[in-house]
């Protein structure tokens, strides 16, 4: 099926965003990019974007997506003073692929409807480099005439798309991932830490267990910034805190207890009141060696992140 719809990205200057929007446009579709700061989406010109001032000028677009750091962000882009939900044209679809609340998305999703835009949530699993693999997962939610429409773009952005239902529903998925996320990165680096004070080096302890039963694509893919501490972000631990607090909110609100991800969320807040905020999030490992009298070492092994 041809990609033949007109296409406007908006946070096209995130890491995750650019390389999602970068995929479109290898994909040969007509993309148009907004980013706040305009410098980080003027490579994507060199592929063919269309650089725009403001989410507003993407209201003429048949589809417009976002990939956003927040829920205020979202209702910014969206129902802001420049948002692309208020110029005089409308968007035939917006697609949301931001981990924010779903009280935000449903927000966006009724003033969206009022203008006669249909919206789909469509969070994913992955980062900038996921995305270069093209392993990218998209879980989506909304009325299922937009999700027949966008997936064909889904699919071109990443490897597998899994449709949930109306509303909000994969607003919760993506929050559960993400408290999964935290908890097994804590879990990793306990462990790690554990074996190597028993004298086991990090890559052979990384190696056996990715190669187990409980190793997963997260596990191989985190194994060569445990290893070489390796701590270039992709992903933050403010922004893990973020998610972290929609869970544990959206747990109060149901009445389901989260212990784990309570004790979770204290760690990565300490990792974060502790200055480290631009990061990644496996600075868990070195607080962890540190709160265990470890002094870690950068051990200069290469290792697969099984992205290849």
């Amino acid at each position: 099926m041809p990609l033949s719809h007109s296409i406007g990205w908006i946070g096209a200057g995130g890491r995750l965003g650019f390389s999602m929007a970068k995929r479109l446009l290898k994909a040969g579709c007509d993309v148009s990019v907004y980013n706040r700061t305009r410098s980080k989406v003027e490579p994507l010109a060199g592929l063919g974007a269309t650089i725009v001032d403001s989410p507003r000028d993407l209201c003429g677009k048949a589809i417009v997506f976002s990939t956003v750091s927040a829920s205020d962000d979202l209702i910014e882009i969206a129902l802001g003073p420049n948002g692309v939900l208020g110029g005089d044209e409308s968007p035939e679809l917006l697609v949301d692929c931001s981990t924010v609340s779903e009280e935000a998305s449903a927000t966006v999703r009724e003033a969206a409807a009022r203008r006669g835009t249909a919206m789909l949530s469509a969070p994913v699993s992955g980062n900038a480099k996921v995305v270069s693999a093209g392993k990218l997962t998209i879980v989506a939610s909304g009325p299922r005439a937009a999700y027949d429409a966008a997936e064909p773009y889904l699919a071109a952005i990443g490897t597998g798309v899994t449709y949930v239902g109306e509303g909000e529903l994969s607003r919760m998925v993506k929050i559960c991932h993400n408290l999964m996320l935290g908890v097994v990165a804590q879990c990793l680096a306990e462990i790690t830490v554990l074996a190597e004070k028993r004298g086991v080096s990090r890559h052979d302890f990384l190696e056996f267990l990715n190669d187990s039963v409980v190793g997963s694509m997260f596990t191989r893919y985190k194994s060569p910034a445990f290893v070489n501490l390796d701590m270039t972000p992709t992903f933050t631990p403010v922004l893990l805190r973020k998610d972290l607090d929609l869970g544990l909110q959206a747990a109060e609100k149901l009445g389901v207890p989260l212990p784990v991800t309570a004790v979770t969320r204290k760690l990565v807040n300490d990792a974060v009141e502790a200055g480290h905020t631009e990061c990644d999030f496996a600075i868990l490992l070195d607080l962890q060696a540190k709160a265990s009298g470890l002094d870690l070492k950068a051990e200069n092994v290469e290792v697969d992140d099984g992205l290849d």
